[in-house]
């Protein structure tokens, strides 16, 4: 939980600072005074001011945001010697500048960050699949256990490498936003008996890369050995005389492709809520053995699983993901793009109800999600942060009056009439941009209490 806190607040610094600083730099290009800048709101903590001519920095009590304050007659009255630093008398182009450099910093950031992880290199399971769930599309496209997705394509004409199972997900999700189907090119373990599969996503009924989705897909995840490792003291995997290393080769008869596929045959052991007993051959130190071995049955309702309380013993193979550097600026600039452009699709679709509010997250999600990114190394912290700096720049361009996208929205307004909105209309806008913004925090706040409990 500690942990959690504490890169929860390591990521929120310092896409808050990127984004600021953003603000804060243009508004110095363009000879606007700044007053204060802020990470954080509400009282301040601790405060550094070289001199009452130089910014304020503060860092405040509340860290879920921060401001730049500048010079501006609609504050209050200006000293006549520093008019020309207010910001309300800047041209229409300087003003616009200032308020798109936040998202666009947040933006930049996250080309930087995704090149930087691209020329560290990370490493990365291949593209080696488990068994696909029984009747999911995987399946009905041909994919079986052990099979290595080395290469995908949209038309069937260009096709583009699979570098590693990360980055087939990501052509996976991009394929089920654009309701397209996805061409795979497929070989064995070895890279033997090469054959080309057509998983049609574009007939599935929702454009959401969520949990609902996934299961109708049904990939199976990444490919393990059915080898067994930790064995659960009292479980029926001991009860039954199963050890640690043991090689499944059969259950009921049924040969064990992977331990996909072994996790699979146990959850479906159970008839009318009772457990069915099974017969497991296996091999121990060369010899091959027989146990039988009846699952408990775990949970409630629609959610009871078969389980017999061991896991798997093997590490997927892995490979090391790594970019050059003008391929890895490329890189940035491309997973940057297109995760924005599925940011604003998911967002356009909650707007007309074709996608659920349920894929928004708030604080909790994000914590939980840094301290996760953070356990699994540089690299892969520096992606999270790079994807939460991608949210936060788009977000800050919609146009919503209490973000910067609003304020856009006003200066645009501003171009094409010759003149800046009424005071009376500005208010309006801002109490409704409030109740929206308001609503989304809310749902967003819903959403992670509704996972933390389970309850999604």
């Amino acid at each position: 939980m500690l942990s959690q806190v504490l890169y929860f607040l390591v990521t929120l610094g310092i896409l808050i600072v990127i984004h600021e600083w953003g603000h804060y730099r243009v508004a110095r290009a363009c000879g606007v005074k700044v007053l204060r800048f802020s990470v954080g709101f509400g009282r301040v903590l601790l405060r550094r001011r070289k001199s009452p001519e130089d910014t304020e920095f503060t860092l405040s009590a509340i860290p879920l945001g921060g401001y730049v304050r500048m010079l501006d007659e609609s504050d209050g009255p200006v000293p006549p010697d520093q008019l020309s630093q207010a910001f309300n008398r800047k041209t229409l182009w300087q003003r616009a500048a200032i308020v798109a450099a936040g998202p666009a910093a947040n933006l930049i950031l996250a080309v930087l960050l995704f090149a930087a992880v691209g020329w560290i290199g990370r490493e990365e399971p291949k593209a080696v699949i488990g068994s696909p769930v029984a009747g999911g599309l995987a399946e009905r496209a041909g994919l079986r256990a052990g099979d290595w997705i080395q290469a995908w394509s949209a038309d069937g004409q260009e096709w583009e490498d699979v570098r590693s199972m990360p980055d087939f997900g990501w052509q996976l999700a991009r394929a089920v936003a654009d309701k397209r189907p996805l061409l795979l090119s497929v070989a064995g373990i070895a890279g033997h008996g090469a054959r080309t599969l057509r998983l049609d996503t574009d007939q599935l009924p929702s454009r959401d890369f969520d949990e609902r989705t996934a299961q109708a897909i049904g990939l199976g995840g990444v490919f393990f050995e059915p080898v067994l490792g930790e064995v659960t003291d009292g479980s029926p995997a001991q009860s039954a005389g199963l050890h640690p290393g043991d090689r499944l080769l059969r259950v009921n008869g049924e040969a064990v492709p992977d331990f996909a596929w072994f996790v699979q045959r146990v959850r479906r052991a159970q008839v009318d809520g009772k457990a069915e007993t099974l017969r497991i051959e296996l091999r121990r130190d060369g010899e091959v053995l027989e146990r039988e071995v009846t699952p408990s049955i775990e949970g409630t309702g629609e959610q009871r699983v078969a389980r017999i309380g061991a896991g798997f013993a093997t590490r997927p193979a892995m490979v090391t993901v790594h970019y050059g550097p003008v391929d890895s600026i490329r890189q940035g600039l491309t997973r940057t793009w297109d995760l924005s452009a599925l940011t604003l699709k998911t967002l356009g679709r909650m707007l007309i109800g074709e996608a659920s509010v349920k894929n928004l997250s708030g604080p909790l999600t994000i914590a939980k999600a840094a301290d996760q990114s953070a356990s699994l190394g540089l690299a892969a912290f520096l992606s999270f942060l790079a994807a939460v700096s991608v949210s936060l720049g788009v977000l800050n361009l919609l146009p919503l009056p209490m973000l910067d996208g609003g304020h856009l929205m006003y200066y645009l307004f501003e171009g094409l009439s010759g003149r800046p909105v009424s005071e009376r209309w500005h208010k309006q806008l801002q109490r409704a941009g409030i109740a929206v913004v308001l609503l989304m925090m809310s749902l967003a706040l819903f959403n992670d209490l509704t996972r933390t409990l389970g309850l999604h």
